[in-house]
């Protein structure tokens, strides 16, 4: 590192009140400097300091900007009508124009597993499955539908990637074609204290966190795999999580009802649970598509009811959406709003003494994918069966658990192969 980038770097934390991170690069050597400075070059501290000021606010939602927003029940279509939508989908899976995107950033650490999240193996049928085989089965039955190799793209993250790319180079990709599976890096933002300080961690570099679903836009963009989309002529571009074990990644029906309602984003939706489940639901916001986090809803709209008898505001966002590509090209370069999340993260002092918080102490800060909807004057959204359609994997035990994700995911297969 020159003197003259050395300077800037220590300007930059004078200059945002980062003073303490120049007092902890004064005991590293020379290497470790070198390694810090180049990661605080590489920050946008302006963004980083609107992020904090933006954790003194709360969110406010004025509920005469929202309404109900309208649905397609898939149970209620009728067989001409689905066979219609099929169709139309069938065509673009059919014609090589169809990719899908698998968000795998996430460690396993709810689930005390110690790996990237995909490589959890859920106890089905005796012998088990990984998540990540579990996706590829249902990638290579639309692949021997339809006639084609769908391309297939694993958003990592930092801590992950290697694994992951281990992990699949050890099991043959389960039997996927190497050529059509492309890894790419999910994006980074530091976590700040409560002060609006920067931490430290074990590595001495600033801590850094994964930016949240809404960043797989910007990171498909800036890591070339949106150009190797194009490249290839995908023209819809499928985006789920790595831990739903009924998600559909080739629902021509979702596809078909998006291609004739002529709109850009497509999402399939579950009727909430009851007024209280902690899901995100569907709305219109100032006319635009909107996703509301139940932290978010005011408990008086949570419960209300719709002319038809149902939650006016009860389709629950699980993570199965549908982008044409000049939609992903668009999001990916338009800023999203950011969440934050207070967690406890340890971290080193100035002096490089590891501290361990008692309290809740680092802000976290991510984008949503659906904070990217209201980008949009419409969506279709197909409704359709928990048991059909949603069976994550996300806590050791109760709700969503190995446990009923197992067994919705034997019930659902056995039903189907009657």
């Amino acid at each position: 590192m020159s003197i003259e980038k050395s300077k800037q770097a220590e300007e930059l934390l004078q200059q945002h009140n980062q003073a303490h991170i120049i007092k902890f690069m004064n005991n590293l050597n020379e290497k470790e400097r070198e390694l810090l400075e180049n990661q605080i070059l590489s920050i946008d501290f302006a963004q980083m300091k609107e992020l904090y000021d933006s954790t003194k606010k709360t969110v406010e939602i004025k509920e005469n900007k929202i309404e109900e927003i309208s649905y397609f029940d898939k149970q209620k279509l009728g067989s001409s009508k689905k066979e219609q939508l099929d169709e139309l989908g069938a065509r673009i899976v059919s014609s090589g124009k169809y990719a899908v995107v698998t968000m795998a950033g996430g460690q396993g650490t709810r689930l005390e597993h110690p790996g990237p999240k995909g490589t959890f193996k859920l106890d089905v049928y005796g012998k088990g499955k990984y998540l990540f085989e579990i996706l590829i089965d249902n990638l290579k039955e639309a692949n021997k539908k339809y006639g084609v190799v769908i391309p297939w793209y694993i958003m990592t993250s930092q801590q992950n990637h290697d694994e992951t790319k281990e992990f699949l180079e050890k099991h043959s990709y389960f039997g996927y074609d190497k050529n059509s599976v492309i890894l790419f890096k999910q994006g980074e933002l530091p976590l700040i204290d409560h002060n609006g300080k920067l931490l430290i961690g074990k590595n001495k570099l600033i801590k850094l966190a994964s930016d949240g679903n809404g960043g797989t836009f910007t990171s498909l963009r800036t890591s070339g795999a949106l150009a190797n989309m194009k490249e290839r002529g995908i023209k819809w571009v499928f985006i789920g999580g790595v831990d739903n074990v009924l998600l559909k990644m080739v629902d021509t029906t979702l596809l078909g009802l998006a291609i004739e309602q002529n709109v850009q984003i497509a999402s399939k939706s579950i009727p909430k649970a009851s007024p209280k489940e902690k899901v995100g639901v569907f709305c219109k916001m100032n006319g635009h598509p909107k996703v509301i986090e139940y932290s978010e809803l005011p408990e008086k709209m949570a419960e209300e009811i719709s002319s038809s008898g149902e939650l006016k505001y009860g389709e629950s966002h699980i993570m199965c959406n549908l982008f044409t590509i000049e939609a992903v090209e668009k999001i990916s370069k338009e800023p999203l709003i950011y969440h934050k999340a207070l967690k406890k993260n340890a971290y080193l002092d100035e002096t490089g003494k590891e501290i361990i918080p008692q309290d809740l102490n680092a802000y976290k800060f991510e984008s949503f994918i659906f904070d990217a909807f209201p980008f949009f004057d419409d969506i279709a959204i197909l409704r359709g069966k928990r048991e059909d359609d949603f069976a994550p994997v996300k806590n050791k035990e109760g709700i969503d658990s190995p446990k009923t994700a197992k067994e919705l995911y034997e019930k659902f297969w056995k039903k189907v192969e009657k």
